[in-house]
């Protein structure tokens, strides 16, 4: 072994391959609020949406800013604010929830990203160590040859 592969590191490599970092990605299963907060951060979060709000938001303000009979919301409306606000309300924590829970897979899938690469950084580190070993054994070997190459070569002149 090298002098910079510790026992520490011995260890750690070992508990990393009996561990299996793999075998940990499965995420949790999903609970009912978890779906919804995902569906409905995908739906507010999108084109369609804000498009789809912004068309009945012009409908409602041309029908109550140009209706000749009645004026169910009148300059300045209020009722399209509270439904605004109400809406705002509401969709901000289920949005947040959405996004704790992304981060929580977010933090798990580092995590296991980092296991991953400590062990192949350890077992990179053993692979070199092992080659270095081989190189010092053949750099032996060659030098012993060598040498015998060299005692025969002076026994023939001798």
């Amino acid at each position: 072994m090298s002098d910079q592969f510790t026992d520490d590191d011995q260890r750690r490599l070992a508990e990393l391959r009996r561990k299996r970092p793999s075998a940990e990605t499965k995420p949790p299963p999903q609970t009912l609020g978890d779906r919804i907060s995902d569906h409905v951060a995908a739906t507010v979060g999108s084109w369609r949406f804000i498009i789809i709000q912004s068309v009945i938001l012009s409908i409602w303000i041309a029908l109550n800013a140009t209706a000749f009979i009645f004026h169910w919301d009148p300059y300045p409306f209020i009722l399209l604010n509270l439904i605004l606000s109400f809406q705002a309300a509401y969709t901000a924590p289920i949005i947040m929830m959405s996004q704790n829970r992304q981060a929580e897979v977010d933090r798990r899938n580092a995590a296991y990203d980092y296991a991953v690469n400590v062990k192949a950084e350890l077992e990179i580190e053993l692979l070199h160590a092992k080659i270095d070993a081989l190189r010092e054994q053949e750099i032996q070997r060659l030098t012993q040859i060598i040498e015998k190459l060299s005692e025969q070569l002076a026994e023939k002149k001798a």
